[in-house]
């Protein structure tokens, strides 16, 4: 029978999809002047509570932690790349001690009319220090 350390440890997911804020992103001119509509998609995958069946909100790592990261990324004023609106959010999410890894969409709505454009994202935590 293998040891239990030849496992990856089971992961648990939160996400938040589809939140649509008015960012201040992009590269050329046109896009530094005003706001536009940026789609985030975040799932970020974490380690299993300690107290499972636990009903007590204390003891799950809220979604609430993506929200806050996404506001605070995008409160820090013009950003030209969604790689680097992408990157940061998930440096966010990351940073909470439980956290393993998120997978991060982001669409830009108004740059072309009848698609989004975007960036898609998965980063993990090297170590649970």
């Amino acid at each position: 029978m293998a040891d239990n350390d030849d496992f990856p440890a089971p992961l648990d997911r939160i996400f938040v999809r589809g939140l649509v804020l008015p960012c201040f992103v992009g590269a050329f001119e046109e896009e530094k002047a005003s706001r536009q509509r940026v789609r985030f998609t975040v799932e970020v995958s974490v380690l299993p509570s300690r107290h499972p069946g636990s009903d007590d909100v204390s003891h799950v790592v809220s979604y609430d932690l993506i929200v806050e990261a996404i506001h605070a990324v995008t409160g820090e004023g013009h950003i030209n790349l969604l790689e680097t609106l992408a990157e940061r959010v998930a440096a966010r999410c990351l940073a909470h001690r439980r956290a393993a890894g998120v997978h991060i969409v982001v669409e830009k709505l108004d740059r072309l009319e009848g698609a989004s454009l975007g960036v898609e994202i998965e980063r993990f935590k090297l170590s649970y220090a």
